[in-house]
């Protein structure tokens, strides 16, 4: 036990030799003089950072404010989500009537269809989808 004992203490002492033969090298001092020099400044941005995980904190942690900002999200997606399945739904019924569909669609079918004027928004669109294509084109290449 006596060697245990005397072990202990002569390592206890060359602990504080090292530390102080760290100190005393030169980069360690100047990387010391300049963390003095700046101590005001770690100590505001310690301050910021502290501020900032603290309310970064009360957010994350507040189930009030993460159910309205979910519920905001449902709002804003719900309509856009029902639009895509009518889209899709309707989509779907066309495929499946225009498949069921065998009689020949005609001249006199096609003029009758061009009167439509649905078919007619339908062309407009289409007209200007590829005015802008054009367009956007043009820019492109000059």
């Amino acid at each position: 036990m006596s060697e245990t004992s005397a072990q202990t203490p002569g390592t206890t002492e060359k602990q504080p030799k090292d530390v102080l033969d760290q100190l005393m090298q030169p980069e360690v001092q100047e990387s010391l003089t300049v963390l003095v020099e700046n101590l005001p400044k770690l100590a505001e941005m310690v301050t910021i950072m502290t501020k900032a995980y603290d309310l970064a904190q009360s957010v994350a942690t507040d189930q009030v404010l993460i159910d309205d900002l979910k519920g905001g999200m449902q709002e804003f997606v719900k309509p856009i989500t029902e639009k895509a399945k009518g889209v899709a739904a309707s989509a779907i019924e066309a495929g499946d009537r225009a498949q069921a569909e065998t009689s020949t669609i005609g001249l006199f079918g096609l003029l009758k269809m061009l009167k439509d004027p649905t078919v007619q928004k339908s062309f407009r669109f289409v007209q200007a989808f590829l005015e802008i294509q054009a367009d956007k084109q043009n820019q492109r290449n000059s």
